[in-house]
């Protein structure tokens, strides 16, 4: 149930890609059930995602609506319906999504000048810096999101505020980050595939959101201020803004719907992938899911697929995108066939939160984007990390080096997201097999590993709790947000 209305109407604008857009639908839930009026504006295609958990919201008395904007998909030379990131055709068509984003900014600003009541507050991704200059002009207070957790965006801050990278000439060198509470060792490219991105384009949006960033009022994280206490005074100092930490925000799926489909309908029925589950042994199989955007070559899917097969652990493989010759040698080698029993494997979406809860699960082998990162800490497991690209290398150090809770597969040179479909970094069978074994074992130190993930999961539940860090949190956001109401009193409808 909702508590008591705070008359405010939050409008929130997330980014089409999955790892931006669940987490403020999970916002936008929180904020409703603090009794603010909520409206998500997003595209048909993304709206369709998750109108089941909006539909439940709704019928639970909640004020949330979602707003359709039409995508510019064929004038930017998309195909039609190619509304989200993990739809593009190839991920070299980046910068025509981005180009689209952009022409959102008139239709969103007339969309928003007929909402009654008008709003009173925009939470935009970061991706949208033409929504500052949107607030500016409807003189209400701006709140913006980014997706990564305070840890990797201090390190982002860091390298993109300061001249590190210009000193250091070698990209395979590992050096330490600088300004930071631990010892963090990263290489030139592991510390810039998040930001200005590989292209002119992406460029230009990193610099307009850090120039959009100065006005606003401040910013939001999916994370917990537990999990990760330095980082977050030390972002909060290093931007001089407020500095929200509500996460982690998966954990306000409380029913099984819910948490069965965040983010998308699941390629599974998920009862099938469940009562497998069941009968496997207690924190006995590991978990494979390289994320929504992750691509593997055929050759790099072979890989994977014999490392886990020789492993002789039990797991449950979820492949979001394959190709016609992965296709083609999973049935010429029969692996599905001889995997039967000790492995399944699945492709498409994953129910992702409802996978790591289960209590069978021992382990997960993740991409180490912050949203799968986040949901195997609130699960307490243990992760073999894979990153990929953007931030991913900077969580992977958070993981292994801050935390404690994980073992490096060995990934060490990123693939540009514009470069994924040509990517040819190959990580082996043995190596597979090797960390996932590392990973399982009852020794010390697995036992230490698990030890610490279960205690950092009960922290993260309580942080959401009422009275907990998270909740206080959201609590002096919707504060802010009303102080800052109260300086500007004009309203906006005689805003011209």
């Amino acid at each position: 149930m909702a508590s008591h209305p705070t008359n405010l109407h939050f409008v929130l604008f997330p980014l089409m890609a999955q790892g931006h857009m669940i987490p403020m639908i999970d916002m936008a839930r929180m904020l409703a059930q603090r009794g603010s009026i909520v409206t998500i504006i997003t595209t048909p295609v993304n709206a369709n995602r998750f109108k089941s958990v909006i539909d439940r919201a709704i019928e639970a008395n909640l004020n949330i609506q979602i707003l359709e904007l039409q995508f510019p998909c064929v004038e930017v030379g998309l195909p039609k319906g190619c509304e989200n990131f993990d739809l593009l055709p190839s991920y070299a068509h980046a910068d025509n999504m981005i180009l689209a984003m952009n022409m959102l900014e008139e239709p969103a600003e007339n969309m928003l000048r007929g909402l009654c009541p008008p709003p009173s507050c925009i939470i935009s991704d970061g991706c949208f810096p033409w929504t500052n200059d949107v607030a500016k002009r409807l003189s209400i207070p701006r709140v913006v999101f980014y997706g990564p957790g305070c840890f990797a965006f201090l390190c982002i801050h860091i390298v993109t505020r300061t001249n590190i990278l210009d000193e250091i000439d070698s990209n395979s060198e590992y050096f330490v980050m600088p300004g930071l509470p631990d010892q963090i060792e990263v290489t030139k490219p592991q510390a810039s595939t998040w930001g200005r991105g590989d292209t002119k384009e992406s460029t230009v949006v990193f610099e307009r959101m850090q120039e959009a960033e100065i006005d606003a009022l401040g910013i939001v994280v999916n994370s917990f201020e537990e999990l990760e206490p330095k980082y977050v005074e030390g972002l909060a100092k290093a931007k001089d803004k407020n500095v929200w930490c509500i996460g982690p925000v998966s954990l306000c799926n409380k029913s099984f719907q819910d948490r069965a489909e965040r983010g998308n309908r699941t390629a599974i029925n998920r009862h099938d992938c469940l009562k497998w589950l069941d009968s496997r042994e207690a924190g006995s199989v590991i978990y494979v899911c390289l994320g929504s955007l992750s691509y593997a070559s055929t050759e790099q899917a072979i890989e994977l697929g014999l490392g886990l097969e020789s492993s002789n652990i039990p797991f449950l493989w979820f492949m979001r995108h394959t190709s016609e010759d992965f296709e083609a040698w999973l049935s010429k080698e029969g692996y599905e066939e001889r995997i039967k029993g000790r492995g399944v494997m699945v492709r498409g979406w994953a129910p992702q939160i409802l996978i790591l809860s289960h209590h069978a699960i021992g382990g997960f082998v993740t991409h180490c984007g912050w949203n799968s990162t986040l949901e195997g800490i609130s699960a307490g497991i243990p992760m073999v990390t894979w990153p990929h690209f953007a931030e991913q290398f900077l969580n992977e150090r958070f993981i292994i080096n801050v935390l404690k809770i994980g073992v490096r597969i060995g990934m060490d040179v990123p693939i540009m997201f514009a470069e994924l479909d040509e990517s040819k970094v190959i990580v082996k069978r043995d190596d597979v097999k090797e960390v996932v074994e590392s990973l399982m074992k009852n020794d010390e130190e697995g036992e230490a590993r698990r030890k610490r993930s279960r205690e950092f999961a009960v922290v993260a539940k309580r942080a959401m709790e009422e009275g907990g860090s998270s909740h206080r949190n959201m609590t002096s956001m919707i504060q802010a947000v009303l102080e800052e109401l109260a300086k500007n009193t004009t309203p906006i409808q005689d805003i011209v």
